[in-house]
């Protein structure tokens, strides 16, 4: 789970592109990282998309906490119990009432969204 309080500046990795559907269709085939000869030009590319992969999985958690915050709402007629959100994201209940926390911990304004 991302933590709710940062002291490390976000990164600004490569983006990510997408990859045409038959590059996906070979499971060889990695964001064109099997052409790269140049083992520098590889070390650098392939950093590039794991610290890509990193930022997008962190923002993922933090969009997870947020709507898990907003589901469990009790304003909200339609709110949703932790259990609930549990079986929906496929958590523990133990989980899911963290990221709960951490989610209204973001609403508050006190974490990155």
């Amino acid at each position: 789970m991302a933590e709710p309080e940062r002291t490390e500046r976000r990164l600004r990795p490569a983006p990510l592109l997408f990859e045409p559907s038959e590059a996906v269709a070979d499971p060889e085939h990695f964001f064109d990282l099997e052409s790269i000869e140049d083992p520098r030009e590889l070390l650098v590319r392939a950093t590039e998309l794991t610290l890509a992969f990193r930022a997008a999985q962190d923002r993922a958690v933090e969009f997870q906490a947020l709507a898990a915050a907003q589901l469990a709402d009790p304003r909200r007629f339609d709110r949703l119990s932790p259990a609930l959100i549990a079986e929906q994201a496929e958590w523990t209940e133990d989980y899911a009432r963290k990221m709960i926390e951490f989610g209204e911990t973001l609403q508050r304004g006190t974490g990155t969204p």
